[in-house]
């Protein structure tokens, strides 16, 4: 008797609870399911990932302790201003990462009508680097998206001239005066050569990539830009955008990375 009339409290309080379910509770949950689906998305791949783990686990261990204990409820909850100010510092990279995404034009309407001039330059980055990929000539291009790169276009040497690859294989030319550093494009222009990057400050999958594919990658955790490496010492291809880096592509899968970056849609893994 005692377990059906567990079964039927517990009949009655779920058809209470399925009536109280309205579209907009649905709405809501679905919002909020989608807000936590966005910064898991924001933060995957990066540093921020085990700081969220270990902030997670600090919170869990601290709502236990001040259920318990009076003095530390007391500090758990004259804490959490602290708490509230200091999230923003830690996370501000992925912050501001996410905010100018938010604030970027839409890709097609601002690409729509430069399929043809995308087409060249796409058609003359791919020869640029099969040849210095051949030659195992080291070289970084960076392609800028919507976020501009003027900061670090400054920090090189100005160029302004239009995208070509016996262009790109001078400036990356061993002794030329150019060869170190970043080619900075925009639009189908070689805006600038020798630029400086910033480079990331996390762990890359493989501890032998060196200067150039941590600045691909740091480059590609700030904005929306995308970056290319050819390696010095064997020649192999890289790309790198949203902070993460796919290995050993040839010209073909170049090319195919290439106009989906001008015409934009989802093309990278979570692999690195």
């Amino acid at each position: 008797m005692q377990v059906e009339s567990l079964i039927e409290r517990f009949s009655n309080e779920a058809g209470n609870l399925f009536q109280q379910i309205t579209w907009t509770s649905v709405v809501d949950i679905a919002l909020v399911a989608l807000i936590f689906y966005a910064v898991l998305r924001l933060f995957q791949g990066t540093q921020a990932v085990s700081l969220l783990r270990g902030i997670l686990v600090v919170l869990l261990v601290a709502l236990l302790a001040a259920s318990r204990f009076t003095a530390f409820n007391w500090l758990v909850r004259n804490s959490l201003p602290m708490i509230l100010v200091a999230i923003p510092v830690i996370f501000q990279p992925e912050l501001r990462r996410a905010l100018e995404r938010l604030g970027r034009t839409t890709p097609l309407l601002a690409r729509g009508t430069r399929d043809t001039a995308a087409q060249q330059v796409i058609y003359e980055i791919t020869r640029a680097v099969e040849t210095l990929s051949r030659e195992q000539i080291g070289a970084l291009i960076v392609l800028e998206g919507d976020t501009g790169l003027e900061e670090h276009i400054e920090s090189g040497q100005r160029v302004d001239g239009l995208v070509s690859a016996r262009l790109l294989e001078t400036l990356f030319y061993p002794g030329t005066a150019l060869h170190d550093g970043a080619v900075i494009v925009r639009g189908e222009r070689i805006v600038a050569a020798a630029c400086v990057l910033p480079l990331t400050g996390r762990e890359l999958a493989d501890a032998s990539l060196g200067t150039r594919h941590r600045a691909a990658v740091g480059i590609t955790e700030q904005n929306d830009a995308l970056a290319i490496v050819v390696s010095e010492e064997t020649g192999t291809i890289s790309v790198a955008r949203n902070g993460r880096l796919a290995r050993r592509l040839d010209v073909q899968r170049l090319g195919r990375v290439l106009q989906a970056f001008h015409r934009p849609r989802r093309w990278f893994g979570n692999g690195s």
